[in-house]
Protein backbone atom coordinates (compact mmCIF):
# COMPACT_ATOMS: atom_id res chain seq x y z
CA UNK A 1 0.00 0.00 0.00
CA UNK A 2 1.22 3.52 -0.89
CA UNK A 3 1.87 5.90 1.89
CA UNK A 4 -0.70 8.36 0.34
CA UNK A 5 -3.58 6.17 -0.26
CA UNK A 6 -6.35 7.71 1.57
CA UNK A 7 -8.05 5.35 4.18
CA UNK A 8 -10.04 5.21 7.19
CA UNK A 9 -8.74 3.98 10.49
CA UNK A 10 -10.87 3.26 13.85
CA UNK A 11 -10.55 2.21 17.27
CA UNK A 12 -13.23 2.57 20.34
CA UNK A 13 -12.10 5.90 21.16
CA UNK A 14 -11.65 7.61 17.79
CA UNK A 15 -11.79 7.26 13.95
CA UNK A 16 -9.68 9.39 11.28
CA UNK A 17 -10.57 9.95 7.72
CA UNK A 18 -9.43 11.18 5.08
CA UNK A 19 -10.14 14.88 5.13
CA UNK A 20 -12.90 16.06 2.71
CA UNK A 21 -14.00 20.00 2.20
CA UNK A 22 -17.78 18.17 4.05
CA UNK A 23 -16.12 18.57 7.39
CA UNK A 24 -15.49 22.27 7.38
CA UNK A 25 -18.72 23.01 9.70
CA UNK A 26 -17.30 20.09 12.39
CA UNK A 27 -13.88 21.47 12.42
CA UNK A 28 -15.04 25.05 12.39
CA UNK A 29 -17.35 23.92 15.45
CA UNK A 30 -14.03 22.36 16.96
CA UNK A 31 -11.49 24.90 16.56
CA UNK A 32 -13.66 26.97 18.40
CA UNK A 33 -13.51 24.58 21.63
CA UNK A 34 -10.82 26.23 23.15
CA UNK A 35 -10.17 29.16 20.73
CA UNK A 36 -6.79 26.97 19.71
CA UNK A 37 -5.59 29.43 17.31
CA UNK A 38 -5.16 31.96 20.07
CA UNK A 39 -1.68 29.54 21.01
CA UNK A 40 1.49 31.67 19.78
CA UNK A 41 3.39 28.25 20.10
CA UNK A 42 1.45 26.95 17.21
CA UNK A 43 -0.68 27.22 13.79
CA UNK A 44 -4.01 26.31 13.78
CA UNK A 45 -6.14 28.29 11.61
CA UNK A 46 -9.33 30.37 13.56
CA UNK A 47 -12.76 29.08 11.87
CA UNK A 48 -12.86 31.71 9.10
CA UNK A 49 -9.41 30.28 7.94
CA UNK A 50 -10.51 27.00 8.17
CA UNK A 51 -11.42 26.39 4.36
CA UNK A 52 -8.47 27.38 3.57
CA UNK A 53 -6.63 24.88 5.55
CA UNK A 54 -8.30 21.99 4.23
CA UNK A 55 -7.79 23.05 0.53
CA UNK A 56 -3.56 23.62 1.90
CA UNK A 57 -3.63 20.37 3.06
CA UNK A 58 -5.33 18.60 -0.05
CA UNK A 59 -3.22 20.46 -2.03
CA UNK A 60 0.01 19.14 -0.36
CA UNK A 61 -1.73 15.30 -0.50
CA UNK A 62 -1.98 16.25 -4.31
CA UNK A 63 1.53 16.93 -4.36
CA UNK A 64 2.52 13.53 -2.75
CA UNK A 65 4.27 15.12 0.64
CA UNK A 66 0.81 14.64 2.80
CA UNK A 67 -2.12 12.09 3.74
CA UNK A 68 -4.63 14.34 6.18
CA UNK A 69 -7.20 13.21 8.39
CA UNK A 70 -10.27 14.37 10.47
CA UNK A 71 -10.30 12.93 13.79
CA UNK A 72 -14.06 12.48 15.15
CA UNK A 73 -14.35 10.76 18.50
CA UNK A 74 -16.40 8.25 20.31
CA UNK A 75 -19.47 9.64 19.55
CA UNK A 76 -18.98 10.70 16.04
CA UNK A 77 -17.98 14.32 16.70
CA UNK A 78 -15.52 16.03 14.66
CA UNK A 79 -12.61 16.61 16.79
CA UNK A 80 -9.38 17.75 15.18
CA UNK A 81 -7.03 17.47 12.61
CA UNK A 82 -3.97 14.89 12.03
CA UNK A 83 -2.14 14.17 9.19
CA UNK A 84 0.93 11.22 8.13
CA UNK A 85 3.27 14.64 6.94
CA UNK A 86 7.28 15.11 5.28
CA UNK A 87 6.18 11.46 2.96
CA UNK A 88 9.11 9.97 1.97
CA UNK A 89 8.70 6.78 0.10
CA UNK A 90 11.64 6.15 -0.81
CA UNK A 91 13.45 5.38 2.67
CA UNK A 92 9.65 4.45 3.97
CA UNK A 93 9.55 7.56 6.82
CA UNK A 94 6.73 9.67 7.83
CA UNK A 95 5.89 12.69 10.22
CA UNK A 96 2.64 12.44 12.47
CA UNK A 97 1.94 16.19 13.02
CA UNK A 98 0.29 19.68 11.75
CA UNK A 99 -2.50 18.07 14.43
CA UNK A 100 -5.16 19.69 16.95
CA UNK A 101 -7.56 18.47 19.03
CA UNK A 102 -10.61 20.28 20.56
CA UNK A 103 -9.99 21.29 24.32
CA UNK A 104 -12.91 19.24 25.38
CA UNK A 105 -11.18 16.11 23.71
CA UNK A 106 -7.93 16.35 25.10
CA UNK A 107 -6.24 14.34 28.10
CA UNK A 108 -8.52 11.34 27.31
CA UNK A 109 -8.54 7.98 25.42
CA UNK A 110 -8.56 10.31 22.00
CA UNK A 111 -5.32 11.01 21.42
CA UNK A 112 -3.97 8.06 22.25
CA UNK A 113 -6.18 6.17 20.62
CA UNK A 114 -5.48 8.57 17.38
CA UNK A 115 -1.62 7.59 17.90
CA UNK A 116 -2.33 3.99 18.27
CA UNK A 117 -4.06 3.78 14.49
CA UNK A 118 -1.70 6.30 13.09
CA UNK A 119 1.60 4.15 14.30
CA UNK A 120 -0.37 1.06 13.51
CA UNK A 121 -0.99 1.72 10.11
CA UNK A 122 2.65 3.14 9.45
CA UNK A 123 4.11 0.33 10.79
CA UNK A 124 2.13 -2.60 9.97
CA UNK A 125 0.67 -1.51 7.20
CA UNK A 126 3.12 0.53 5.48
CA UNK A 127 6.50 -1.15 6.51
CA UNK A 128 7.58 2.18 7.62
CA UNK A 129 10.85 2.08 8.98
CA UNK A 130 10.55 4.78 11.85
CA UNK A 131 7.82 7.75 12.56
CA UNK A 132 8.71 11.03 13.57
CA UNK A 133 6.73 13.31 15.91
CA UNK A 134 7.75 17.49 16.16
CA UNK A 135 6.83 20.21 18.00
CA UNK A 136 7.73 23.35 19.10
CA UNK A 137 10.45 23.26 21.95
CA UNK A 138 8.66 25.43 24.69
CA UNK A 139 5.18 23.37 24.02
CA UNK A 140 5.12 21.47 26.86
CA UNK A 141 2.07 20.05 26.58
CA UNK A 142 2.51 18.93 23.24
CA UNK A 143 6.08 17.05 24.30
CA UNK A 144 4.97 15.56 27.34
CA UNK A 145 2.05 13.68 25.30
CA UNK A 146 5.00 12.63 22.68
CA UNK A 147 6.59 11.11 25.71
CA UNK A 148 3.92 9.15 27.16
CA UNK A 149 3.78 7.41 23.62
CA UNK A 150 7.12 6.01 23.93
CA UNK A 151 9.30 8.61 21.49
CA UNK A 152 12.70 9.37 21.93
CA UNK A 153 13.58 12.60 21.54
CA UNK A 154 16.21 12.41 18.33
CA UNK A 155 17.32 16.19 19.42
CA UNK A 156 16.39 20.12 19.13
CA UNK A 157 16.82 21.92 15.34
CA UNK A 158 17.53 25.76 16.78
CA UNK A 159 16.29 28.22 15.09
CA UNK A 160 14.44 25.89 12.77
CA UNK A 161 11.13 27.95 11.78
CA UNK A 162 9.52 31.55 12.31
CA UNK A 163 6.31 31.59 13.52
CA UNK A 164 3.51 33.83 12.22
CA UNK A 165 4.45 36.98 14.83
CA UNK A 166 7.87 36.70 13.66
CA UNK A 167 9.48 34.70 16.69
CA UNK A 168 11.95 32.23 16.16
CA UNK A 169 10.69 28.43 16.42
CA UNK A 170 13.14 26.01 18.07
CA UNK A 171 11.85 22.51 16.88
CA UNK A 172 12.01 19.52 19.36
CA UNK A 173 12.45 16.12 17.20
CA UNK A 174 11.05 12.85 18.07
CA UNK A 175 10.65 9.40 16.98
CA UNK A 176 9.62 5.80 17.21
CA UNK A 177 11.80 3.35 15.11
CA UNK A 178 10.44 0.10 13.82
CA UNK A 179 12.61 -1.87 16.16
CA UNK A 180 10.79 -0.19 18.89
CA UNK A 181 7.40 -0.54 17.53
CA UNK A 182 5.95 -4.02 19.38
CA UNK A 183 7.14 -2.30 23.18
CA UNK A 184 5.36 1.24 21.99
CA UNK A 185 2.15 -0.86 20.65
CA UNK A 186 1.88 -2.65 24.05
CA UNK A 187 2.23 0.33 26.03
CA UNK A 188 -0.17 2.41 23.97
CA UNK A 189 -2.33 -0.29 24.36
CA UNK A 190 -2.34 -0.47 28.49
CA UNK A 191 -2.48 3.00 28.62
CA UNK A 192 -6.20 2.59 26.44
CA UNK A 193 -7.49 0.05 28.89
CA UNK A 194 -5.74 0.64 32.74
CA UNK A 195 -8.03 1.70 34.96
CA UNK A 196 -8.05 6.00 34.97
Amino acid sequence: MDILTPVTLAGPHARLEPLSPDHLAGLQEAVADGELWKLWYTAVPPPEGMLTEIERRLGLHAKGTMLPFTVFDAEGRTAGMTTYMNVDRIHRRVEIGSTWTRVGAQRGPLNTQCKLLLLTHAFEALDCIAVEFRTHRLNTQSRRAIERLGAQLDGVLRAHQRGPDGTLRDTAVYSITASEWPTVRSHLQWQLVKPR
